[in-house]
């Protein structure tokens, strides 16, 4: 991963944090603000998610291009979960129909995609 990558992924990882703080605080003052509390979580576990994710691949601990797309996959389900929660709670209507399972299974793939990045064998493995 470059640095620049590194960057960008470090940077969705603050701004995910900064969306779940402000929807946490927004769940503590709102009446019936489930969808709130629900998006809160899903961008905070996984603004640390991308760190970790961004960081295994930039130390070559997960293949590349596999941990990449762990990364950023991070990012868009997150995105897509939380923003179509927020835009129930807020708007009344889904971001776009099949929003927020679109962004859980692609958090889920995420997740899986991760795991394969840390045992797909790298060239240079002896094992």
């Amino acid at each position: 991963m470059t640095p620049t990558t590194l960057r960008i992924a470090t940077l969705c990882a603050g701004l995910m944090g900064v969306a779940g703080v402000i929807l946490a605080a927004a769940t503590a003052h709102q009446p019936d603000a489930a969808r709130l509390a629900s998006a809160s979580s899903m961008l905070l576990f996984h603004a640390s998610a991308v760190i970790g994710a961004a960081l295994l691949t930039g130390h070559g601990i997960l293949k590349r291009p596999l941990g990449l797309v762990a990364t950023f996959g991070f990012v868009a389900g997150a995105a897509l979960f939380a923003g179509d929660l927020v835009m129930r709670q807020y708007q009344g209507q889904s971001l776009f129909p099949m929003a927020a399972p679109t962004g859980g299974t692609t958090l889920i793939l995420s997740w899986l995609v991760l795991a394969l990045a840390a045992i797909w064998p790298h060239r240079t493995d002896k094992s």
